[in-house]
């Protein structure tokens, strides 16, 4: 099974994209962005760094693992 991201479609129509701007965005076919939200194909890291950075969130957020969005300021 693929490693689940659970909140990966959210965040998308959260900032209003659709899969294929989202896709353009990364550099990949829309397909394969789909089968991403489909939870049918893993999400290589460097792609899943690319998603946290873009929507401001951590890889921990994206995964389910926490609930905060955004890590804590350093200082």
């Amino acid at each position: 099974m693929a490693m689940c991201y659970p909140r990966l479609r959210a965040l998308r129509e959260e900032s209003g994209l659709g899969q294929a701007e989202t896709a353009r965005m990364l550099g990949i076919d829309r397909r394969t962005y789909v089968r991403y939200e489909e939870k049918t194909r893993r999400i290589p890291l460097r792609i899943a760094v690319k998603l946290a950075a873009f929507y401001g969130v951590t890889i921990d957020y994206l995964v389910g693992r926490s609930d905060r969005r955004a890590s804590a300021p350093k200082g």
